[in-house]
């Protein structure tokens, strides 16, 4: 009976490394997430979509022209803890980031475009769960945390 339990135990455990593996490991096609977020569609309980109309949310105007919005964006996703940038560039006027979470990596992936509006610039903003069905607000949490880093609160 100890011998089966002992088993038991050790199966589980490589289940749950392995599972890990998956998900620290799984391709990651980049150009499947470096979607235009003022044209995608909204990912629902998978993650947030903010943009000038038909979002989730929307973010107002910064006084700043849209390259030096995105940035100065791009600073505060790059100081995120287990971000980086996967897609894109300041030239380009969009950027994908990937942020893995703490313990198990899952990628959350966050397409960022500015956009040019009456003087002053805002962003259209796309983060998602790769994985599972919902995000459990992750994405939106992380995605206010860098407007209040942005607008400087």
């Amino acid at each position: 009976m100890k011998m089966v339990l002992v088993w038991i135990i050790a199966a589980v455990m490589v289940v749950v490394v392995a599972f890990g593996a998956w998900v620290r490991l799984a391709p990651l096609d980049a150009a499947r997430f470096h979607t235009d977020p003022v044209s995608a569609e909204a990912p629902g309980d998978a993650g947030w979509l903010v943009r000038p109309e038909g979002g989730d949310a929307a973010w107002p105007r910064f006084d700043r022209d849209a390259a030096a919005l995105l940035a100065a964006f791009d600073t505060v996703a790059r100081g995120t803890p287990r971000t980086t940038a996967i897609a894109g560039s300041l030239a380009e006027g969009q950027i994908t980031y990937v942020t893995r979470s703490r313990i198990w990596g899952f990628p959350d992936y966050t397409t960022v475009r500015a956009v040019p509006v009456n003087g002053g610039a805002t962003l259209a903003i796309l983060a998602r769960a790769r994985f599972g069905k919902s995000d459990m607000g992750v994405n939106r949490a992380r995605v206010k945390a860098w407007y209040d880093a942005l607008s400087g609160s």
